[in-house]
């Protein structure tokens, strides 16, 4: 199997603290940002706030149901989250860094995954980065929307 890298960022008005605030709180704030009908539900398993967390992640996207188990963890705490679900072999980092003195972030979303073989993993490989893209966009997006609002 080879392996899929999908990445999108975008510049966010609002500091660094206050976007990875946002991304690191999986029973308010993440749920809240999160593209529908892409993601259809959240569930915090165990913690709830940064690393340790634990949560059952349901997707459709364009009628393929997907259901992730993903263990959050911060390799950089206020920096770099990670989601990982080892048995479906996607790993999701959220980086935020500083843009225009701190005043903005710059946020990258960016996923790893394993490509199926054969013709399977080639339409994968042509179709899963445009979709991915475009749902990393919108969830960027909401995450401005939802900072400008006040959450």
């Amino acid at each position: 199997m080879s392996l899929l890298h999908i990445e999108f960022s975008a510049v966010i008005d609002a500091s660094p603290a206050e976007v990875y605030d946002i991304l690191s709180d999986y029973r308010i704030g993440h749920p809240a940002i999160l593209p529908k009908p892409y993601f259809t539900k959240l569930v915090v398993e165990q913690g709830g706030k940064g690393a340790g967390t634990m949560v059952e992640v349901h997707m459709d996207v364009y009628g393929t149901k997907r259901v992730l188990h993903l263990l959050i963890s911060e390799p950089e705490p206020g920096r770099v989250l990670v989601e990982t679900d080892p048995e479906a072999g996607v790993i999701t980092t959220f980086t935020v860094e500083p843009f225009e003195q701190g005043n903005r972030s710059q946020v990258t979303i960016a996923t790893d995954s394993r490509a199926n073989p054969g013709i399977q993993g080639l339409l994968e490989r042509l179709v899963n980065p445009m979709i991915t893209r475009q749902i990393y966009k919108r969830e960027l997006e909401q995450l401005g929307d939802y900072l400008r609002r006040g959450s």
